[in-house]
């Protein structure tokens, strides 16, 4: 919503159709929706390339795909998560920024955002491959502004810390109790709050790039550290 307000036309990109045809109806800025997983390949420049011209020209691409599965050692974690993280946390976000690139550098124009986390700035017990896969979007972030700051392209990496979504829902297997215990005892970040952080940095002067933003909660001083009430 925050890009609605400044009147950026939109492509909604994601795997379940009614929820973003629930956020296309709230829109005032002509938008399109593109459904497919960003982990497919074919999927992913199959659906980039439908674009009509008028939207096919990406000025701003948000790369907010991602996911936690699980929370265990090493030893103990499960392949199928492992792989469900690296596909849609590093793999796919390679994906869709492949498919998006070569326009802003054929147009000297761009700004690609990379959402990792607090993850990706220290590593965690127990989140071994979810910390190396959020470390590895911090590198890709470092990796393209040193490529392509010549192309004219501005790259911005948002570390947000414990935002209330559907995140650690998804973590636990759909275990909402355990989910709702994450944020219990203190006011964590809103999806809002990460919406307006990527506004201002899209928003600055054209002489600007804001490269890296790291955001807490009030009551969190790390990955693993919140003060909550008593």
């Amino acid at each position: 919503m925050a890009f609605n307000e400044l009147g950026i036309k939109l492509i909604l990109c994601g795997r379940r159709k009614e929820k973003l045809e629930e956020l296309q109806k709230q829109l005032k800025a002509e938008s399109r929706i593109l459904l497919f997983d960003v982990s497919k390949k074919e999927e992913v420049f199959k659906a980039i390339n439908s674009l009509d011209y008028d939207f096919s020209q990406i000025d701003i691409l948000v790369n907010n795909a991602g996911n936690a599965h699980g929370l265990s050692t090493l030893a103990e974690g499960d392949l199928a998560d492992w792989e469900a993280m690296m596909d849609g946390n590093v793999t796919g976000l390679l994906y869709v920024t492949k498919a998006v690139i070569g326009g802003m550098i054929q147009r000297k124009k761009g700004h690609i955002v990379n959402l990792s986390s607090v993850a990706g700035k220290q590593t965690y017990a127990n989140g071994t491959v979810y910390c190396a896969s959020k470390k590895a979007v911090e590198a890709i972030s470092e990796g393209i502004r040193l490529d392509h700051t010549k192309d004219g392209i501005k790259v911005s990496n948002i570390a947000p810390g414990a935002v209330e979504t559907e995140f650690s829902e998804v973590r636990f297997k759909g275990d909402k109790e355990r989910a709702k215990q994450v944020y219990a005892g203190f006011e964590p970040l809103l999806a809002e709050d990460i919406a307006d952080a990527i506004a201002y940095a899209i928003s600055v002067p054209d002489h600007v790039t804001i490269a890296d933003m790291t955001i807490y909660a009030k009551a969190q001083a790390a990955p693993t550290t919140v003060y909550r009430n008593q």
